[in-house]
């Protein structure tokens, strides 16, 4: 049980420390925007501040996951942390559309913005380059679908810090583009919908049980046909709950073994695909007989009669 649930508090410690450290670029980015006057620079920080719930939220989400099936949840509380994803994509969806609204308003003032905000912008884009990276990696090693969407919103609040230093730049040292910094902002605030609406589609399609690449299917059938006495796979059927996959599959044996021989056979290939493959969390096999081409079913037998 330790083993099933090591993934999931593995990407939950990653996820806390991305908590963590957003929370503290947001406060810094929010402050320096009011203080520098830099709307672009105050976008990039509510955009960072939405990153501490999103955070919060995959954090909720994968430490319920975490828990062990029970009675009524007997294929674990995986479900939980795609909820958290979902969530996350409807909210980054409203989060990019509030920056875009606010850096529309007419400015106050003309002035540029204060110098020493870029410094705190490239601060940020360093860090976030770095969370990234390590988010992603996690989130693919554990298949946390709601870790590596919150990968991509480092990603985008990485580029959306790039916008905001280009914005900043062209606002205090290019004569006439005031403006700039505004729609920096904008851009900063599409950037988050665009993002918001791919997450949530993503982790749409896991609750409908889309089924993984055909790559994955085929090493799972692999895996199968590997144990001996397996002659071959009728049907295969996987779908995500959580960090893992649950896999139906429909093996084919001789069809002259015992019904102890047939579920030994049956055992081995669970295993067996269970240890090659540590994206799946379980497997049920199905036990059909193997019928070469050749050879007449049962089912033809009898309409014969």
């Amino acid at each position: 049980m330790a083993a099933q649930a090591g993934p999931e508090h593995s990407a939950a410690r990653v996820a806390l420390f991305g908590l963590a450290t957003s929370a503290a670029l947001a406060a810094a980015k929010i402050w320096v925007g009011l203080a520098a006057a830099s709307v672009a620079v105050l976008s990039d920080g509510v955009e960072s501040a939405s990153d501490c719930f999103t955070s919060g939220l995959v954090y909720l989400g994968l430490r319920v996951a975490a828990k062990p099936p029970d009675s009524d949840h007997p294929y674990g509380h995986g479900r939980f942390e795609i909820l958290a994803g979902l969530a996350m994509g409807a909210l980054l969806a409203a989060v990019g559309t509030g920056i875009c609204f606010h850096s529309l308003e007419e400015p106050s003032a003309h002035e540029a913005p204060a110098r020493f905000a870029v410094w705190t912008v490239l601060a940020s884009i360093v860090v976030k380059a770095v969370l990234a990276v390590t988010k992603m990696r996690t989130g693919k090693r554990t298949h946390s679908a709601a870790l590596t969407a919150d990968a991509w919103h480092d990603c985008v609040d990485l580029f959306s810090g790039i916008v905001a230093l280009s914005a900043l730049l062209l606002a205090i040292f290019v004569a006439g583009f005031h403006r700039a910094d505004h729609w920096g902002g904008f851009v900063i605030g599409v950037i988050v919908i665009l993002l918001g609406l791919r997450v949530a589609r993503d982790t749409a399609l896991q609750l409908v049980d889309t089924m993984p690449e055909p790559a994955q299917m085929e090493q799972i059938r692999a895996a199968a046909l590997r144990v001996p006495g397996a002659r071959a796979v009728e049907k295969c059927f996987a779908r995500k709950t959580g960090l893992r996959y649950h896999v139906d599959l429909h093996l084919e044996v001789d069809p002259s073994l015992t019904v102890l021989a047939s579920h030994d056979i049956a055992t081995a290939v669970r295993f067996n695909i269970r240890n090659e493959l540590d994206w799946v969390a379980d497997v049920l096999v199905h036990v059909e007989p193997h019928l070469p081409s050749n050879r007449e079913t049962p089912a033809e037998l009898t309409l014969k009669r």
